[in-house]
Order: C-alpha cells, then sequence, then structure tokens
C-alpha cells in the first residue's frame, strides 16, 4: 500500500511512541478522509508500533497494556457457509472438535427462508443445545427481508444475529433490536471508535465485534473499548485472533472471540487451543512470527 510507504519517510526518526505515531499518520492522509484505506494504513502502523512497543520492553503485548497472559473464550468461524444441511451437520462436529470449541459461527442468507430454517435444525442437532450458535447475515438483508426473516430465528436460542442488514443502517437495527430477544451484534464495520459510540448512542445493537484494521488498531480498539466498557456493552472481536486475543484480555466487557486458523500455514509457531480458549503464549510483543520460506512458496502460487 503506497501510504505505508510514505509513513516510512513521514515518521522516520520518530519515537516509538504509537499513540503519537497512530496521531500523525491519520492526520496526514485527512484529505481522503478517516475511513477506508486511510484507517486501515494508520491501524496497520499502529499494530506494528505496539508490536515492536511491547517486543522492546520484553513482554507479551497484553502484558505491556497492563493485562496478563492467559486464555480467551472463542468460537470457531472457520465454516458453515451456506451448504446443505447434511454437510453442515457433519462439520459443525469436525469444527467443535477442533479445540474443543463451545460457540459456532454459521451463515445465513439463502434464497428460501426455510432451507435457513433446516440448515439451522441440523447444525443444533449435531452439536447440542449447549453449543452457542451465532448467525450471521453479512448485510445480505433489505429492512422488509430482515423483518420476516429475524423474527423467524428469534426463539432458536441463538447467542445473536449479526448484520442482518447494512452495517451503515443504524435506525434499521435499532428497531430490529428493540423487537428482537435475540441480541443483535454489529460492529466491523465501525472505522474508529466514534462510529462504534454513535451506533451505542442510535441504540443499533446489544453487543459490539470491533475488527482491528477498521478501529484502529490497538489505540483505536482501547478507546472503543473504553465507549463500550462504560455502556456495560459486551465487546468480541472480528478476525485477527492472534494480536485480537491480546485486546481481549486488556478488554472490560470481553465476550467472544472470533477464532480462524487462517494464518496458521505463515506462522512459526500459531496459537493453540483448548477447551474452546484461545492460548496466548509468554512471547514478547503479538508473539507471532512469520515462516518467510511458507510466505514466499504461498507468494509464488498466487
Amino acid at each position: 500500500m503506497p501510504a505505508i510507504r510514505d509513513f516510512g519517510t513521514l515518521l522516520k526518526g520518530k519515537p516509538l511512541a504509537p499513540v503519537d505515531l497512530f496521531t500523525a499518520a491519520r492526520k496526514s492522509l485527512h484529505f481522503i478522509g478517516y475511513a477506508g484505506q486511510s484507517m486501515a494504513a494508520a491501524a496497520a502502523l499502529d499494530m506494528a508500533a505496539w508490536d515492536a512497543r511491547a517486543k522492546a520492553a520484553g513482554l507479551p503485548l497484553c502484558v505491556l497494556l497492563g493485562g496478563s497472559i492467559g486464555g480467551v473464550k472463542s468460537y470457531n468461524s472457520n465454516g458453515l457457509w451456506l451448504a446443505e444441511p447434511a454437510k453442515l451437520a457433519a462439520e459443525a462436529t469436525e469444527l467443535r472438535d477442533q479445540g474443543g470449541f463451545h460457540g459456532l459461527k454459521l451463515r445465513l442468507g439463502r434464497t428460501r427462508l426455510r432451507d435457513d430454517l433446516a440448515a439451522l435444525d441440523a447444525i443444533r442437532n449435531a452439536v447440542g443445545d449447549d453449543m452457542a450458535l451465532m448467525a450471521d447475515f453479512n448485510q445480505g438483508l433489505d429492512m422488509a427481508e430482515a423483518l420476516t426473516r429475524c423474527p423467524a430465528i428469534d426463539d432458536l436460542g441463538l447467542a445473536w444475529i449479526e448484520e442482518p442488514i447494512l452495517y451503515e443502517n443504524f435506525a434499521g437495527c435499532a428497531k430490529l433490536a428493540a423487537q428482537l430477544k435475540t441480541p443483535i451484534q454489529i460492529g466491523e464495520n465501525f472505522y474508529g471508535p466514534r462510529d462504534l459510540a454513535d451506533a451505542l448512542a442510535a441504540k443499533a445493537c446489544d453487543f459490539v465485534m470491533p475488527d482491528l484494521m477498521r478501529i484502529g488498531g490497538v489505540t483505536g480498539w482501547l478507546r472503543a473499548a473504553a465507549i463500550a466498557g462504560a455502556a456495560g456493552i459486551p465487546v468480541s472481536t472480528h478476525l485477527y485472533p492472534e494480536f485480537s486475543a491480546h485486546m481481549m484480555r486488556v478488554t472490560e466487557t470481553a465476550h467472544w472471540l472470533e477464532w480462524q486458523d487462517w494464518a496458521d500455514p505463515i506462522l512459526q509457531r500459531p496459537y493453540a487451543v483448548e477447551a474452546g480458549m484461545i492460548q496466548i503464549p509468554d512471547r514478547p510483543g503479538a508473539g507471532i512470527e512469520w515462516d518467510e520460506a511458507a510466505v514466499k512458496r504461498y507468494a509464488l502460487e498466487v
């Protein structure tokens, strides 16, 4: 990304002060706005700066931030896409057993409501009533559809209904949140803490799940988590499970971590998952190092 290269020139020789670097990076891009690629670039810089600062101190990131290493409650988000019910039932048990998980995410939004219901029924029968199931529509419904689809699954014991409509439609999300017993989950598309604050002010959700790339890296996360904590709103994560685990250890209202093993093939030592908990290792920084040979190999394949 050109912006990242430009940061190298702009910030060369500056002290390793992540908050200052984040602020300078964002201000340098303010002519194209503070969301989108601007925030992604600033967040990448911020995460690298915090990782470097923790490594310089010889501490895991969560310890540098005032917390401790340990486990973080996680759900498996590796699969359960819009497949046939029989396939989903078998897949659900496999995903559960990958790390002794007590939570699984599935995707909804098939053409026919009855097919979504059949998928839910198959998964529930496979993994039992004690499994937390998170249902994600990936913003796939319009408001009229959501007013039909969401009530139809409201009594099925779901942990949450995620992004049923466009993420920016706070008024629509608020209407659904007021009508449903099942919590509404949004937040992976919040660009900075103010988006989270605006969503809570609009009563658009019951839970939030910031994304480190969009919320503003470590600095943005800490600010957003403080807002959610003051409001008593549970905070989950979106993607980047290794780095996000550190943030959950210092988040007042930490809820669920979204786990995927997508980065494992290019990591020297992937994080372990035990009894449904991702385990933060006692390693400096974020605790991840790239397997450069694997990175090179996969880059050549692309």
